[in-house]
Parts: structure tokens; C-alpha cells; sequence
């Protein structure tokens, strides 16, 4: 079946995608808070791989009726599994963080993300990155362990694992930049939902009474089910927009957006959970705010910049 082709970016394609990321950026911390609410009442893997069986459910059908499916090659299927296994794990570390965490304070070191990223894409894809931006990228993860500092004395290595989260998805994303200009997003979010509970559901169907509290699945209550169909639906949408955000719009126009997230996390841990981040916590967040912006604007510099003459 012949794949649909992306759209060319434009200033109005522009303006769209800014749109789809905006709109990821408000809908991502309801899927965190939703997951907060949940608790220790279900098992962290439970509530990670009931997020797939929606957007597999939602998704697939989706990509079907359009007639965006397509018959996946060997190497294909290696990087879906791939992909799905970054995002399962990271997934669930991020979740089981939150339990412990205020929902801004893990969104705020997992946004050293972007660093990470840079970092990896030097190293795997020998993309060139000059002497400021390993500045920036130091003077983030500075931030980031100011926010963990006062964080750990409270929860011990939990403060950790949005770092975690943070190295499994940029290697998420380095898999996904070698397939999203190819694959429409409905159908490499609908594959990444498949692929994912390919993973996840032998491995909970194994645990089921084995007592292992992160992995041992049981049945919701009614307020729990609720929770997980809005983990799922939220999760579903946002992944959906940044999607077709990066899709429509280049990466160094909307990435910036995404410290929106940090706002709308902040607003609803305050309105829900009564948290707000302390002085640190904010001196912390003001460092990797600036210090990811400061690499966003400089890999537009350069993408400016005329080629050199032959």
C-alpha cells in the first residue's frame, strides 16, 4: 500500500504545528496527574500498559479506515519493538516517580531531555555541536540537580528516575527521527501502541500474583478505571499532536513550546495536590528553561546560516 505523503512545512503548516504543540503541551501533565491520582492502588506497569491499549485501540482503526496501514519489513518491526520498549520503560519510570514526586518537579528534570538529546546526536549520528552548547547542556543538567538535591534528601533515588526517563526517551527519539519523515503519525503512534503491548502484556500476564508490587497486576475500582481511561485518552491526543506538530513545523521552531508543560504542571499540581516548587526548585528551572531555549535558538543560527562556499 503506497503511504500517504507528509505535508511540505510552510509558514501556515508552521502555524499549525505550533498549534499541535501547544495543545501537547497542556494535554501531557493531565496524563501525569491522572497517573499521580492512581497511586500505589495499581501496579506501575498495569497503568503504563493500559496507555497503549488505548492508543493502539484508538489508533489502528484510525490508520486502517484511512488506509494508512502498511505491511511493516523486518527492520521495521525491529525498530517499532525498539522504540516501544524506550517508551514502555520510560513510561513507567516516570509514572512510578510521580507517586513520590510533585508532577512540576519530575517534569522539570526530565526537560534536560533536550541536553541529552544534543549529547546523543553528536555521539550516534555524529552531528556537529560547538563549545556553547556543551555549555548549555552542563549548565541544564546543573539545574536539573539542584531540583533533585532537596528532592532526594525527601524520596532517596525516586528523584532519579525522571532522569532515567529522560535518557530512554531522547534514545526514543533518535529511533523516531529515522522513521517519522516516512510513516504518517497516526500509523507510527497506532505501531508504537501495538508494539508496546506485544512487551508489556506477556510480561504482566507472567507477574500476575507473583507479589511484585511494580508489576503485579489487579483489578480497578471504579474511580481507578476512570483514571487509567484518562491516562489513556490523554496520552492517546498529546502523542497524536506532537506528532503532527513535528510533522507540519521543523523541530527548532516548536520544541521551545514545550516548556509549557512546566506551567501547566505547576497550575494543576497547585489546583489539585496544593504543590508548589520552592525557591531551589524554581532557581533549577529557570537554569534548564534557559540553558534549553539558549540550544534551541543556537541550532536555528545555524540552520540559518548560508553553506559555505565549495
Amino acid at each position: 500500500m503506497t503511504r500517504p505523503a507528509l505535508p511540505a512545512i510552510s509558514a501556515g503548516n508552521t502555524t499549525l504545528g505550533i498549534v499541535f504543540m501547544i495543545g501537547f503541551s497542556v494535554l501531557a501533565p493531565v496524563m501525569d496527574t491522572a497517573a499521580k491520582l492512581i497511586g500505589d492502588g495499581l501496579a506501575v506497569g498495569q497503568v503504563a500498559a493500559t496507555r497503549f491499549v488505548f492508543q493502539a485501540a484508538i489508533l489502528l482503526p484510525i490508520a486502517w479506515a484511512a488506509g494508512w496501514l502498511h505491511r511493516p519489513r523486518r527492520g521495521e518491526i525491529r525498530l517499532h519493538l525498539a522504540r516501544a520498549l524506550l517508551l514502555l520503560m520510560a513510561t513507567s519510570l516516570f509514572f512510578f516517580s510521580l507517586r513520590y514526586m510533585p508532577v512540576a518537579e519530575a517534569i522539570s528534570i526530565f526537560f534536560v531531555e533536550p541536553f541529552i538529546l544534543t549529547l546523543l546526536g553528536a555521539w550516534l549520528l555524529s552531528e556537529p555541536i560547538g563549545p556553547r552548547r556543551y555549555v548549555a547542556c552542563a549548565i541544564g543538567f546543573a539545574g536539573a540537580l539542584l531540583i533533585i538535591r532537596p528532592t532526594f534528601h525527601d524520596v532517596g533515588v525516586v528523584a532519579f528516575l525522571p532522569l532515567g526517563t529522560a535518557c530512554l526517551f531522547a534514545l526514543y527519539m533518535i529511533l523516531t527521527r529515522r522513521m517519522a519523515t516516512t510513516m504518517n503519525p497516526i500509523t507510527l503512534q497506532a505501531y508504537t501502541g501495538l508494539a508496546a503491548l506485544v512487551i508489556a502484556m506477556p510480561i504482566l500476564t507472567v507477574m500476575d500474583g507473583s507479589g511484585v508490587a511494580e508489576l503485579d497486576p489487579s483489578w480497578p475500582t471504579q474511580r481507578e478505571i476512570l483514571l487509567l481511561c484518562t491516562v489513556g485518552l490523554v496520552a492517546t491526543l498529546s502523542h497524536v499532536c506532537i506528532s503532527f506538530a513535528l510533522s507540519f513545523a521543523p523541530a527548532s521552531t516548536i520544541a521551545p513550546l514545550q516548556y509549557l508543560e512546566i506551567v501547566s504542571a505547576t497550575l494543576l499540581g497547585f489546583w489539585i495536590f496544593g504543590e508548589l516548587p520552592d525557591a531551589i526548585t524554581w532557581l533549577g528551572i529557570t537554569l534548564i528553561v534557559g540553558s534549553g531555549l539558549f540550544v534551541f535558538l543556537r541550532e536555528r543560527h545555524l540552520e540559518r546560516r548560508p553553506p559555505p562556499p565549495p
